[in-house]
């Protein structure tokens, strides 16, 4: 165990498998995203999810102006995307175009070949810590494949059956 405090919870954290998302938004037709794994459903009825973003995100004052986001849940086959949006590089408007999108009910860009997506518009923002919490109603979803890629202690991994 490391004597720093904040080491330790991000390795406990890490302990936790999640799967991958890319959260884009866009704002006067420019596109960004990041890849995710603070993400959750909060409600059914209505139906609710949340995602946590970093203050200094690029895509924070996006999805804060525009209130609206996607969360595309990504593949097996889709690690580079995920690669790609986890750095805080500016400018990703033109890595989403290069992907195969299309523009969702609320303008933000849907990868059209995610495992699935859930396009939402935001309804609240809690302040906590280094992040904002966007809770945001569902405006549509939908399912395109099977296999997820996940995430556990710093590694991609993938899915494998347990007998049973």
């Amino acid at each position: 165990m490391s004597d720093d405090p904040a080491r330790t919870f991000r390795d406990v954290m890490g302990a936790f498998a999640t799967g991958i998302t890319l959260v884009t938004a866009a704002r006067h037709g420019v596109y960004t995203g990041m890849t995710v794994n603070s993400f959750t459903s909060v409600s059914l009825n209505p139906m609710l999810v949340l995602v946590c973003v970093d203050l200094t995100a690029e895509t924070h004052p996006i999805i804060a102006d525009s209130k609206a986001f996607a969360i595309n849940i990504l593949s097996a086959e889709q690690e580079s995307i995920s690669r790609t949006f986890a750095t805080k590089d500016p400018g990703k408007d033109a890595a989403i175009r290069a992907l195969p999108i299309r523009e969702g009910k609320t303008g933000t860009p849907i990868l059209t070949e995610a495992l699935a997506f859930i396009e939402a518009r935001v309804v609240q923002e809690i302040h906590a810590g280094d992040h904002t919490v966007f809770i945001g109603q569902v405006v549509d979803s939908g399912m395109t494949g099977d296999e997820p890629i996940l995430f556990y202690r710093g590694k991609y991994r993938s899915l494998a059956e347990v007998p049973s």
